[in-house]
């Protein structure tokens, strides 16, 4: 079997892992911080390594960069809570999964299982993991959930951003396409050149090619100077279409040779322009329906989708709701941010988001600006009276949030469950969990 590195300071938890891991006849080698974990490494035979995020000095990161260096084995990440920029930055620099504390026996036979297979093809292969570092992004564009449905979007990005290809984002009005974009250019060699968005709803159509692909001076009525577009605007940097399904047709058309060719002709030019640029496209559109109906190019479809990243709408993400209010209110009032009464969580729990975290944030904004104290009340957010019904009576909405947001998970799971008709797969797929964390749920809050 194989020699199993963990690399964790929590004694009680590292503990636990080694005597499962011994149970699965596994050897195990256990450190407490990274650099002990790198040597190691650099003096033992290891087949895998398990990681914690945060470890005293040096942390779970610094392990990853440095033991690409060393060895091609994968690196399996420990957090005891997921954030965006964590699960992006583990799987940008090369971890091999990124998985939240507490760990199931399934998922950690699952996970080393995959692992083991992955480092006996690295060992035919012999490639380094890529360990670029990754600018952290600042506050205001984190993207910020706990939700798992969203912390697969944080891993792909993770495992796109080093690359060129071409992405397609997918998603409701308002659940935040633009900030994937800027978080896949913000970790990606890219990073130093021009992000540059274009709005193609925005644009009418009669100046759209001209808006990306430039003119030269008397192309037209009205082009009294040469323009370059932004295709060249974004030479060696990211070029954000956002919106693409409202592209009109003809111009579809040039985008795909442009994507095929890296290559453009101004309006009005005769000279064929090379273009080094990475394609990021989002649209709220149902493209497959479009291209049925003859309104969406079925081959722009195919080269744009290389790499689809779907958003899910904030219904879906129930946990985050509150998650994302408070990092709001963070943002508005610096560091005294206003706090939610019982009341006003009640309200935000209960409403159904058609306008998505868009939506979200504006109800902060708003509620910080009518509120004069240090507390927002229900009359201060201002959402219609018949946005929905409240999770349950038997909340007690005068106690903390966490226990209502407990409360709200439990009765999710049980009416899922239901309408799953007992299905545990099904039910995780309709909350947006792995059926992993599904069980540690269920085992919880006692559900059998």
């Amino acid at each position: 079997m194989a020699r199993i590195l963990i690399v964790d300071d929590d004694v009680a938890f590292r503990n636990s892992l080694a005597e499962t891991l011994r149970d699965l006849r596994h050897t195990v080698l256990e450190t407490g911080t990274c650099e002990a974990g790198l040597h190691r490494l650099r003096t033992e035979v290891v087949d895998a390594a398990i990681v914690d995020f945060r470890l005293p000095g040096d942390d779970g990161l610094v392990f990853l960069r440095r033991a690409a260096q060393i060895s091609t084995i994968p690196c399996i990440m420990l957090t005891a809570y997921s954030s965006g920029s964590n699960t992006i930055e583990a799987m940008r620099l090369g971890a091999f999964d990124h998985l939240i504390k507490p760990v199931s026996r399934n998922a950690l036979v699952e996970m080393l299982s995959r692992a083991l297979q992955y480092r006996q093809a690295a060992e035919d292969h012999h490639d380094a993991l890529a360990s670029t570092p990754l600018e952290i992004s600042s506050d205001r564009h984190e993207l910020i959930s706990s939700s798992e449905a969203m912390r697969q979007v944080f891993k792909r990005i993770g495992l796109a951003s080093g690359s060129d290809a071409t992405v397609l984002i997918t998603g409701e009005t308002g659940t935040g396409k633009e900030l994937v974009a800027q978080a896949l250019h913000r970790n990606s060699p890219r990073s130093g050149k021009p992000f540059v968005a274009v709005n193609c709803a925005a644009i009418p159509a009669d100046l759209m090619e001209s808006e990306l692909f430039g003119h030269v001076k008397g192309a037209f009525t009205g082009a009294i100077t040469d323009r370059v577009g932004r295709f060249r605007e974004a030479d060696g940097g990211t070029l954000f279409l956002d919106e693409i399904g409202d592209m009109a047709l003809p111009t579809q058309a040039k985008i795909l040779r442009v994507l095929q060719e890296r290559e453009l002709t101004p309006i009005g030019g005769n000279q064929v322009i090379s273009v080094n640029v990475r394609i990021v496209a989002a649209t709220h559109r149902d493209l497959p329906a479009n291209v049925k109906e003859g309104r969406f190019r079925e081959d722009l479809w195919y080269r744009l989708q290389v790499v689809p990243i779907f958003l899910p709408p904030l219904r879906e993400r129930f946990s985050d709701v509150l998650q994302l209010a408070e990092h709001f209110l963070r943002l508005i009032s610096g560091d005294t941010p206003k706090r939610l009464t019982p009341a006003a969580a009640k309200m935000l729990l209960a409403y159904h988001w058609p306008g998505n975290v868009r939506e979200l944030r504006n109800a902060m904004e708003r509620a910080a600006v009518l509120s004069h104290g240090k507390f927002i009340d229900a009359q201060h957010i201002g959402l219609p009276a018949n946005s929905g019904s409240a999770p349950g009576p038997d909340i007690d909405w005068n106690g903390s949030l966490a226990d209502a947001v407990s409360y709200v998970e439990r009765e999710m799971i049980v009416r899922a469950l239901a309408a799953a008709a007992g299905s545990r797969s099904d039910a995780a797929r309709r909350l947006g969990l792995s059926r992993q964390q599904l069980y540690r749920k269920l085992e919880e809050f006692g559900i059998t």
